[in-house]
């Protein structure tokens, strides 16, 4: 692992990585817990808070200039802020199922998918993860996706 790209990074890919990386254990942890909790909720606001940071700082990295200085992954980032716009308003109508199913959405489409497509060559958490290191960051990745998709069919499999 070599922290040297993400410090070089410009500052709004700082912001982002700092946003992320956080909101991504938090999820998980929200995910795998129990719902409805005075935890639950107190977690639940920070970790909307840091996906809507995440999907705001995206909209000042352009380093993929396919459309203006956007490209296809910034439509990820308007579905979070859509997303935790139907987290907030379903949860505070007690509609649980739509709030699970945008929280859900957010977690896996803003954190894992989004997160997958940083790992491309050339890319700057590419460099990150897989260079100047030692392999045990790879063994650790493959496991985060393994958690990751065993998550998602607990989820899937699971009632509330």
């Amino acid at each position: 692992m070599n922290l040297q790209p993400l410090l070089d990074a410009p500052l709004a890919v700082q912001i982002h990585v700092a946003a992320v990386l956080p909101a991504s254990v938090l999820g998980a942890y929200i995910l795998l817990n129990r719902k409805g909790t005075p935890i639950h909720r107190l977690l639940g606001k920070i970790w909307m808070a840091l996906m809507v940071i995440t999907s705001l700082s995206s909209f000042f990295i352009h380093e993929i200039n396919l459309f203006h200085g956007f490209s296809p992954i910034h439509l990820l980032s308007i579905s979070v802020l859509v997303g935790a716009w139907q987290a907030i308003s379903s949860a505070r109508a007690h509609n649980i199922r739509a709030h699970k199913a945008a929280v859900i959405g957010m977690y896996f489409g803003g954190i894992v998918i989004a997160g997958l497509f940083t790992l491309i060559p050339g890319r700057i958490m590419n460099a990150v993860v897989f260079s100047g290191g030692p392999s045990w960051i790879l063994i650790l990745t493959l496991l985060g996706i393994a958690a990751m998709l065993f998550l998602q069919q607990r989820l899937v499999t699971r009632r509330f």
